[in-house]
């Protein structure tokens, strides 16, 4: 599943940050998780500037393996370098935002 913000009626032509959601299912963490990054990325990165990939490694388990993903729900920003990885529900926002870099690039 990808979650893709429209683009601003403006035309703001930065690259969009990437990002990709490894969950199981629809577990009340994964879905709790999911909630928040849309919620977070709403409300500091704004349209057009972001790309969600949700993965769920319930259909994809080989996944896991591949991407190096050791813990579920996990955020990985794929771009910009460099990749940084978050574990949990991302209910903390603060914790989220200076882990993956997002303060600095809102």
């Amino acid at each position: 599943m990808t979650i893709q913000a429209t683009t601003p009626a403006g035309g703001e032509t930065a690259a969009p940050l990437k990002l990709t959601l490894y969950v199981a299912g629809q577990t009340p963490k994964s879905v709790a998780a999911i909630r928040n990054l849309e919620r977070l990325c709403a409300e500091h990165l704004g349209p057009g500037r972001y790309q969600i990939d949700v993965v769920d490694l319930r259909s994809s388990p080989q996944l896991a393996r591949e991407h190096n993903i050791v813990a579920i729900p996990t955020l990985v920003r794929q771009l910009p370098v460099p990749i940084q990885k978050i574990i949990g529900d991302l209910s903390d926002t603060q914790k989220v935002l200076v882990s993956l870099q997002l303060d600095t690039l809102a």
